[in-house]
């Protein structure tokens, strides 16, 4: 029997909420779990990320396998650090539009 560390999928929809769950392999994603060690909100802000660190090294004592989300949550929650956000990147028309404003600005000082 293979047993996992992974998300259990559960919210409405469009509005995920997530249940960390030790299940064995087979199971569904939200099928039958053994015991529920954790949750992650991602949609509050800063998002929750409540682990009990404890359950989950007896579970990977007896040789659980996290899966990777669940071993970036780990982590985070280990450290004490949010999660690192991706700045939104900027298109090349939205960069040039912003050029030209400034340079506009910078001739308007100038005279």
């Amino acid at each position: 029997m293979a047993v996992k560390i992974r998300l259990a999928r559960h919210g409405a929809k469009k509005r995920p909420y997530y249940r960390v769950v030790v299940a064995d392999g087979r199971m569904p994603r939200d099928g039958r779990y053994i015991e529920e060690v954790g949750r992650y909100n991602p949609l509050t802000n800063p998002k929750v990320i409540d682990i009990n660190l404890e359950k989950v090294d007896e579970w990977v004592s007896k040789g659980a396998q996290p899966t990777n989300a669940v071993a970036h949550l780990i982590e985070v929650a280990r450290n004490g650090q949010p999660a690192v956000e991706k700045k939104a990147k900027i298109s090349k028309k939205a960069a040039a539009k912003a050029a030209a404003a400034a340079e506009a600005a910078a001739e308007a000082d100038a005279e």
